[in-house]
């Protein structure tokens, strides 16, 4: 199977309320997220994208419309989260995103497949499809999801 793959980056902050490591404290990390598709490559001469399963801007602009301009210098928090919830819903303005789950790196790699998924699929006609998410919270340490 041919996949290519696209790298995205983005800063977030949240916190693991739970957690008994100094995650449970507000910070933040540069994610990188690594977007794996697999698809028909074009074949058709004189089209910008022939020769390609989809162009890496097409990828990018995906992500970014989806994913990575929501997520981007926001902050995520657990719903159940309430006291950090008051306490961010009190500064006006600021970007707040309000998940289900507690955000690990785990859950989010999650998050952002389920949401990812549906945008690429079969887009333009060619039986495009994610295959994989990679989020490295941090350099050494990351969480995947494959199809």
């Amino acid at each position: 199977m041919l996949t290519i793959t696209r790298k995205v980056e983005f800063d977030t902050g949240h916190r693991i309320p739970d957690h008994n490591s100094q995650c449970r404290n507000l910070h933040g990390h540069r994610y990188t997220l690594l977007i794996t598709l697999t698809g028909d490559v074009v074949d058709k001469e004189g089209q910008s994208d022939n020769g390609m399963i989809m162009d890496f801007g097409d990828i990018k602009a995906l992500a970014n419309q989806y994913l990575v301009d929501l997520w981007d210098h926001a902050f995520i928090v657990y719903e159940k989260d309430h006291a950090v919830r008051q306490f961010l819903e009190s500064m006006p303005g600021h970007k707040t995103v309000v998940i289900d789950r507690v955000p690990t790196v785990e859950n989010l790699a999650k998050i952002a497949f389920d949401l990812l998924k549906e945008v690429y699929h079969d887009r333009y006609g060619r039986h495009l499809s994610l295959t994989k998410i990679t989020l490295y919270e941090t350099p050494n340490c990351w969480a995947e999801i494959d199809a």
